[in-house]
């Protein structure tokens, strides 16, 4: 739970919240995650956006064995993350491009749930390209569905269940279309009402016109 008079990150409400839909869902993404990293077998995995440190966790009491490292802009989500796993993974504080500048490379990684609150998210993906040595994993709200949920639940009515944090809206279709050319999609997540895609940069062609 958080801590009292700390405000209480969508994040958390999220992994936290009680309601048995609502674990039953989140059960399964973390367990879709875990399938997928398992299928890579990565030494090493960062999450950019790791927030309180909840999938990392997971993966780590799953028995993933990589070295696990996360990066987060608040500084009280990477206090929780680091109380969280304590010496499981790395928690560092700041923004994406602190994670480029260590110039270290890793097996994978993982952008889950950060997307779609970003003006600029092709921006985040370049620097996960530039940060891994092995496919890049993505997770967004699928839409329409995660705002009819979100009604169903009678949360966000004002605004028809969009989350007020959320500037992207992708339905599953309209993310891989957002992807282009810049990625092939090796694996698909059954991970509903999100989107989750297992990722591969193409190769560059290096023939000269």
């Amino acid at each position: 739970m958080a801590r009292r008079g700390r405000r209480e990150s969508g994040n958390q409400r999220k992994h936290e919240n009680p309601n048995p839909i609502q674990r039953a869902l989140i059960g399964r993404f973390h367990r879709e995650v875990a399938r997928l990293v398992d299928g890579v077998n990565p030494t090493t995995i960062l999450e950019l956006g790791c927030g309180e440190g909840y999938v990392l966790d997971f993966l780590s009491r799953a028995g993933v064995g990589a070295d696990l490292t996360g990066v987060d802009l608040s500084a009280q989500a990477v206090e929780q993350a680091r109380q969280r796993l304590g010496d499981r993974a790395e928690i560092l504080q700041g923004d994406v491009a602190d994670a480029v500048d260590g110039a270290a490379r890793y097996g994978m990684v993982m952008i889950l749930e950060v997307l779609e609150h970003l003006e600029n998210p092709a921006a985040v993906l370049a620097t996960a390209v530039e940060l891994s040595d092995g496919p890049v994993l993505v997770s967004v709200p699928r839409e329409p569905f995660f705002r009819g949920l979100n009604l169903a639940r009678l949360r966000n009515i004002k605004r028809w269940g969009s989350d007020p944090d959320h500037v992207q809206h992708w339905t599953r279709r309209g993310f891989e279309d957002f992807l282009g050319g810049r990625f092939d999609v090796v694996d698909r997540g059954r991970a509903f009402p999100w989107t989750l895609l297992l990722l591969d940069s193409p190769p560059v062609s290096t023939s000269e016109t």
